[in-house]
Protein backbone atom coordinates (compact mmCIF):
# COMPACT_ATOMS: atom_id res chain seq x y z
CA UNK A 1 0.00 0.00 0.00
CA UNK A 2 1.51 3.77 -1.07
CA UNK A 3 2.85 6.15 1.89
CA UNK A 4 -0.26 8.48 1.96
CA UNK A 5 2.44 10.96 3.04
CA UNK A 6 4.90 10.32 0.25
CA UNK A 7 4.35 13.27 -2.55
CA UNK A 8 7.16 12.16 -4.84
CA UNK A 9 6.94 11.80 -8.55
CA UNK A 10 9.13 11.37 -11.26
CA UNK A 11 10.42 13.54 -14.23
CA UNK A 12 13.01 12.47 -17.08
CA UNK A 13 16.18 14.90 -17.19
CA UNK A 14 16.18 15.38 -20.97
CA UNK A 15 19.16 16.26 -23.37
CA UNK A 16 18.51 17.90 -26.19
CA UNK A 17 20.95 17.96 -29.31
CA UNK A 18 21.46 19.37 -32.91
CA UNK A 19 22.11 16.86 -35.76
CA UNK A 20 21.69 17.59 -38.99
CA UNK A 21 22.86 15.78 -42.45
CA UNK A 22 26.27 16.48 -43.43
CA UNK A 23 26.74 19.58 -45.39
CA UNK A 24 23.27 21.00 -45.11
CA UNK A 25 22.59 24.94 -44.69
CA UNK A 26 22.16 25.47 -41.19
CA UNK A 27 20.95 29.08 -40.22
CA UNK A 28 19.73 28.80 -36.66
CA UNK A 29 22.93 29.54 -35.19
CA UNK A 30 23.30 25.92 -34.16
CA UNK A 31 25.92 24.04 -34.38
CA UNK A 32 25.98 19.88 -35.00
CA UNK A 33 26.45 18.70 -30.97
CA UNK A 34 25.02 21.60 -29.77
CA UNK A 35 23.37 20.65 -26.79
CA UNK A 36 21.31 21.68 -23.81
CA UNK A 37 19.84 19.44 -20.73
CA UNK A 38 16.32 20.19 -18.62
CA UNK A 39 16.21 18.71 -15.09
CA UNK A 40 13.00 19.18 -13.70
CA UNK A 41 12.52 22.65 -14.98
CA UNK A 42 15.94 24.18 -15.15
CA UNK A 43 17.42 24.34 -18.61
CA UNK A 44 21.37 24.13 -18.34
CA UNK A 45 23.77 25.19 -21.04
CA UNK A 46 27.34 24.64 -21.53
CA UNK A 47 29.39 27.82 -20.72
CA UNK A 48 29.51 29.83 -23.27
CA UNK A 49 26.79 28.05 -25.92
CA UNK A 50 23.87 29.67 -26.96
CA UNK A 51 20.74 28.43 -28.48
CA UNK A 52 18.40 30.18 -30.94
CA UNK A 53 14.89 31.40 -29.39
CA UNK A 54 13.17 30.40 -32.21
CA UNK A 55 14.17 26.85 -32.01
CA UNK A 56 14.07 26.83 -28.29
CA UNK A 57 10.13 28.28 -28.99
CA UNK A 58 9.55 24.56 -31.41
CA UNK A 59 11.08 22.65 -28.62
CA UNK A 60 9.54 24.02 -25.60
CA UNK A 61 5.80 22.50 -26.10
CA UNK A 62 7.19 18.74 -26.66
CA UNK A 63 9.74 18.74 -23.41
CA UNK A 64 6.91 18.63 -20.66
CA UNK A 65 5.27 15.78 -22.17
CA UNK A 66 8.89 13.96 -22.61
CA UNK A 67 9.76 14.61 -19.49
CA UNK A 68 7.01 12.26 -18.10
CA UNK A 69 6.80 9.06 -18.43
CA UNK A 70 4.65 7.69 -21.60
CA UNK A 71 2.69 4.45 -22.82
CA UNK A 72 5.00 2.26 -24.64
CA UNK A 73 2.59 2.65 -28.27
CA UNK A 74 2.76 6.56 -27.31
CA UNK A 75 4.61 8.81 -29.96
CA UNK A 76 5.75 10.80 -27.33
CA UNK A 77 7.72 7.82 -25.93
CA UNK A 78 9.31 6.76 -29.63
CA UNK A 79 9.83 10.25 -31.42
CA UNK A 80 12.82 12.23 -31.01
CA UNK A 81 13.94 14.57 -33.14
CA UNK A 82 12.29 17.84 -34.00
CA UNK A 83 12.39 20.00 -37.24
CA UNK A 84 14.49 23.46 -37.05
CA UNK A 85 10.64 26.20 -37.66
CA UNK A 86 13.04 27.47 -40.27
CA UNK A 87 11.95 25.44 -43.19
CA UNK A 88 15.66 26.15 -45.51
CA UNK A 89 17.47 25.25 -41.74
CA UNK A 90 18.61 21.84 -42.32
CA UNK A 91 19.06 20.86 -38.42
CA UNK A 92 17.41 18.89 -36.02
CA UNK A 93 16.93 18.65 -32.06
CA UNK A 94 17.23 15.03 -31.14
CA UNK A 95 15.52 14.40 -27.75
CA UNK A 96 16.78 11.78 -25.19
CA UNK A 97 15.49 10.85 -22.00
CA UNK A 98 18.18 10.59 -19.46
CA UNK A 99 17.76 9.01 -15.93
CA UNK A 100 14.39 9.80 -13.65
CA UNK A 101 14.85 12.46 -11.06
CA UNK A 102 12.24 12.39 -8.14
CA UNK A 103 10.24 15.61 -6.88
CA UNK A 104 8.61 16.84 -3.96
CA UNK A 105 4.88 17.89 -4.61
CA UNK A 106 5.56 19.92 -1.64
CA UNK A 107 8.46 21.54 -3.06
CA UNK A 108 7.36 22.27 -6.76
CA UNK A 109 4.00 23.89 -5.81
CA UNK A 110 1.69 25.90 -3.11
CA UNK A 111 -1.14 23.93 -4.33
CA UNK A 112 -1.85 21.23 -1.53
CA UNK A 113 -2.61 17.76 -2.28
CA UNK A 114 -5.88 16.95 -1.65
CA UNK A 115 -6.74 14.08 0.67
Amino acid sequence: MPDARDDSFELYDLRVEVTAPEGGPIYCGAKVGDHFELRGEMLHLPPGQGFSIYSLAALLPLLPAKQRPTHKNDWMTTDAEVACPDPNCSSRFRITRLGLRRFSHAQTTAVPLDG
